[in-house]
């Protein structure tokens, strides 16, 4: 690999992703504008930053950065030219517990469930792992659980 990415953002002015890297044999620092030019609100997010990760031009620069940083970038630009501020943007690759999935729509809810998976993948034990425990039971306290009425009339039927 002979360029390393050190950091990657956006410029919105024209859309362009700007990439800091350092060459590895001269360790020199440079900046890369990668201009986008075929991008529009309309995009399709991950075809164009999947186009841009392959793209000869840029292919040896754009290695070492992740397809999902690209695609996050690239939501961020057209989240922008849709009008949405920048803190909208990042707020939507938050996991919210309490955020009711039901209501969005299938594009933002896909990139919900792969953040769910990305994390649970990271977070995931695996039979190499130092700390893993085979057949882990944990107690639940039981004081947490509600008594409904129906709950004391279905046991006299029994």
């Amino acid at each position: 690999m002979l360029y390393e990415a050190k950091r990657c953002g956006v410029k919105f002015s024209p859309p362009s992703v700007v990439l800091i890297y350092q060459h590895t044999e001269t360790q020199k620092i440079r900046k890369r504008i990668i201009p986008l030019r075929n991008f529009s609100k309309y995009s399709d997010y991950s075809l164009a930053a999947e186009r841009l990760k392959n793209n000869p031009r840029h292919r040896d620069y754009l290695e070492a950065v992740s397809q999902s940083q690209l695609e996050k970038l690239h939501i961020i630009l057209r989240d922008h030219m849709q009008g949405h501020s920048l803190e909208h943007s990042l707020a939507s690759f938050q996991l919210d517990p309490d955020q009711d999935l039901n209501k969005l729509d299938d594009e933002e809810l896909a990139r919900k469930k792969g953040q769910m998976d990305e994390l649970f993948e990271k977070n995931r034990r695996h039979k190499d792992d130092a700390d893993f425990v085979y057949d882990l039971e944990v107690e639940f306290n039981k004081s947490t659980r509600e008594k409904c009425s129906w709950d004391d009339e279905s046991d006299n039927e029994f």
